[in-house]
């Protein structure tokens, strides 16, 4: 049985469900997401102004476009922008646009229900079905992670000259940073996201000023293009562009941030978190667009029709900047916004690790053994990879991960557009009759395009 929200758990005792929004959980004992920071943000009352209501929600939506624009997502719009010029760009905007409303009803399904996506799925799933999805969850974030350190790497090798396998060992230390910076306050690990997106901004717009791209041509690659769906080498940079925008792990860590805020367990107050918790999070994923889209816009107006169609590598990139640009600072801002992009989006995965591992097990350790355990299973891939490959082949293996992550997309996606669309779990919060046509449409797209791919593959 459910349990009202808002009660510690060490009080909870069986009894029969408070509201029609739990009544579709099958669950004895309630357990809060994210327990040690769980409603630890105060909020205004629902008369406060907008801009202090809009400041107090302020913070989860920028966690989460940190996974919109890490490393994995610069492999693919490198490869993409340098091959295909600005004809991916297209496929950038759409998957922001799918992302932006995922990314709503993972808002929704985390303050209406007080279960992050994880919680839900062992709710709602038998055990073995359950399990399987923490597999393919945990392999998710394992690709997801691959991109990120090895992105980190790269960039400490591309500034100091750190060989890849030290720099794979040292993110691993973001995992004390997390531990440190948790214990003063979850409001002090959102600003340092934002600091860290805001270097990332200032950096990328740099380079796009610098790059002097078409304008002209850079506002059809807007437009989508049927050659991008039937060229199978453009498919699949641009499923590799999907899967690096719109991440599985990112629907499990929003449905569980979105709960750090002390909200009033009723209809006005979940209504009001729903609504500035989604304009948090479109306005930083607007943020992620801009930094998606201006590394694709420098890699077409810096690589494209140049003689460097074949750039996908970071390296490269960072190597030929300076002097295809003539920008002296070109190459030193991109390696700088790449590690600050690897390590936000290490920070954010060890967040989602430890998520997905509560959710879907509800196994208790003791923190720091928990996100240990959780970075490893992420980082000895990582670190196998950087070893065996050194600085070779590592732009191919970024653009495979995010692939990766595309295939495994669809298993979080799905559970998600079924739970907000119950209204035996959401009550009165459930999904339109319009809205739940448009996220199903969403995830058949992503489905589709999946399949595709897969065929394309398997027959040459």
């Amino acid at each position: 049985m459910n349990q009202p929200l808002n009660v510690p758990p060490s009080t909870l005792i069986e009894s029969q469900p408070t509201t029609a929004a739990e009544t579709g959980w099958r669950h004895a004992r309630r357990a809060n997401s994210l327990s040690e920071v769980y409603a630890s943000i105060k909020v205004p009352a629902a008369d406060a102004s907008f801009w202090r209501k809009l400041f107090a929600f302020w913070g989860p939506g920028l966690m989460v476009a940190v996974g919109y624009m890490d490393p994995g997502n610069w492999a693919t719009d490198l490869a993409g922008g340098a091959r295909y010029g600005y004809t991916l760009l297209s496929v950038v905007l759409i998957s922001n646009l799918f992302a932006m409303l995922l990314q709503h009803l993972a808002v929704k399904l985390g303050v209406v229900t007080g279960r992050d996506l994880a919680q839900a799925c062992r709710d709602h799933y038998s055990r073995p079905v359950s399990l399987v999805l923490w597999v393919m969850c945990e392999i998710a974030i394992a690709a997801c992670d691959l991109a990120e350190v090895i992105g980190s790497a790269i960039a400490l090798n591309l500034l100091f000259g750190l060989p890849l396998a030290w720099g794979v060992v040292l993110t691993t230390l973001d995992v004390l940073v997390v531990l440190f910076f948790q214990n003063k306050g979850f409001r002090v690990i959102e600003s340092i996201v934002a600091g860290l997106i805001v270097v990332i901004f200032g950096c990328f717009l740099y380079e796009i000023i610098a790059s002097h791209p078409d304008w002209l041509a850079l506002s059809k690659g807007l437009v989508p293009r049927l050659e991008i769906v039937t060229n199978p080498q453009m498919l699949y940079v641009a499923i590799g562009i999907l899967g690096a925008t719109v991440m599985p792990h990112n629907l499990y860590l929003h449905s569980s941030i979105v709960q750090t805020r002390q909200i009033e367990p009723t209809e006005t107050g979940k209504r009001m978190a729903i609504k500035f918790a989604t304009i948090d999070s479109t306005v930083a994923l607007f943020l992620a667009f801009f930094v998606n889209a201006a590394i694709l816009v420098t890699a077409a107006a810096a690589f494209h029709g140049k003689g460097h169609d074949a750039v996908a590598d970071i390296a490269d990139a960072h190597k030929l900047l300076t002097p295809v640009l003539g920008a002296g600072a070109a190459s030193a801002l991109f390696a700088i916004a790449l590690l600050a992009s690897g390590q936000n989006s290490t920070l954010t995965g060890t967040l989602a690790g430890q998520i997905v591992m509560e959710g879907f097990l509800d196994l208790k350790m003791k923190p720091w053994a928990r996100r240990l355990l959780t970075r490893l299973i992420a980082v000895v891939p990582a670190l196998v990879v950087a070893i065996y490959y050194g600085e070779k082949g590592t732009g191919q293996l970024l653009v495979l991960s995010q692939v990766i992550l595309s295939l495994q997309l669809s298993f979080a996606v799905v559970p998600l557009v079924l739970f907000t669309g119950n209204r035996a779990k959401m009550g009165v919060f459930v999904n339109r009759p319009g809205l739940q046509a448009v996220a199903w449409a969403v995830s058949g797209i992503i489905i589709g395009l999946n399949v595709f791919l897969l065929w394309q593959t398997f027959t040459g």
